[in-house]
């Protein structure tokens, strides 16, 4: 089928997300600040490099392009991906200020909640339709999400920060087409190094000493930032933002198993009904597809 490239890198990416916390934990002594801080300059510095040094053919492409578009094309395009990078850095700070100040489980939460808000979002403002069957998983996994947050209405409330902003750059990435995934990527993950480069003086703690953070700040990089990222882009350049969305559940189910059989956590029956339904609306929300039907057309 011509979409499962895209369906496998949009899996492969909420997979590698769903196994962050192997490489978080060892460094979770660090000020989260700081593993930001690090995690997006070294992520500015590999893109810079790669596309300077090694990707420069397409580097030139790309500028004769960019050239040929028209006034209102270049703001658009400039636009798209500029405000990428303020959503990503947004997504990201608001992650670890939650993390810090407010709790885990409202951050576990919030990738919860960024599926249903970037199907909705999706529906509204790029007219991707959805079927009786993706409706039904979107009130499935709603509900999946209000048995998790039972009696915690303010990690609802920061959740939807945090879901919100990546909710947005999925969905606002879907359009940005027409140019080298790569290399958008790097535009924005650099603009995103620059917005933070400010406050890294007055909010560092200084420069961390041991030969593990800095291994586990480029695998983070690497593996966990880059790799993703472009096969989420790549993702969107060939199925609706709504069900790249829905996939992303695939992060917390995997983190929430990590959680109980590898860090051996506590979980009560609730959570489990919970995140059951969640896997159950997945399936759902993709049953054209893996009966072979055709999806849903995007129209933009």
């Amino acid at each position: 089928m011509k979409v499962a490239k895209y369906y496998a890198a949009a899996i492969a990416a909420f997979v590698i997300w769903g196994f962050f916390s192997l490489v978080l934990k060892p460094i979770h002594n660090y000020p989260s600040l700081d593993i930001l801080f690090y995690r997006v300059f070294f992520c500015g510095a590999i893109m810079l490099f790669i596309s300077l040094l090694i990707r420069r053919k397409v580097l030139r492409e790309t500028r004769k392009a960019f050239k040929r578009l028209s006034k209102r094309e270049k703001r658009r395009l400039v636009l798209l991906n500029l405000g990428g990078g303020v959503f990503l850095t947004g997504n990201w700070f608001f992650f670890i200020y939650v993390m810090n100040h407010v709790s885990v489980k409202a951050t576990s939460l919030a990738y919860l909640v960024c599926p249903i808000l970037t199907t909705v979002l999706a529906n509204f403002l790029l007219k991707e339709k959805l079927d009786k069957y993706q409706w039904a998983a979107v009130a499935l996994s709603t509900a999946g999400c209000l048995l998790i947050s039972f009696n915690h209405l303010s990690d609802i409330i920061y959740s939807l920060i945090i879901a919100s902003t990546y909710a947005i750059y999925l969905v606002s990435q879907r359009v940005n087409t027409g140019f080298d995934k790569f290399f958008l990527l790097s535009v924005q993950i650099l603009f995103s190094a620059l917005l933070l480069l400010p406050f890294y003086p007055a909010f560092s703690s200084g420069m961390p000493g041991t030969p593990l953070f800095y291994s586990l700040i480029a695998l983070i990089a690497v593996l966990f930032t880059i790799v993703p990222l472009f096969l989420n882009l790549y993702a969107l350049h060939g199925i609706p933002s709504s069900t790249v969305g829905m996939l992303l559940y695939i992060n917390p189910i995997i983190a929430f198993f990590l959680a109980v059989y590898y860090y051996h956590e506590k979980v009560d029956m609730l959570q489990v009904i919970a995140y059951s339904s969640i896997l159950l609306s997945i399936v759902l929300f993709n049953k054209q597809n893996i009966q072979g039907r055709k999806p849903a057309v995007f129209r933009q």
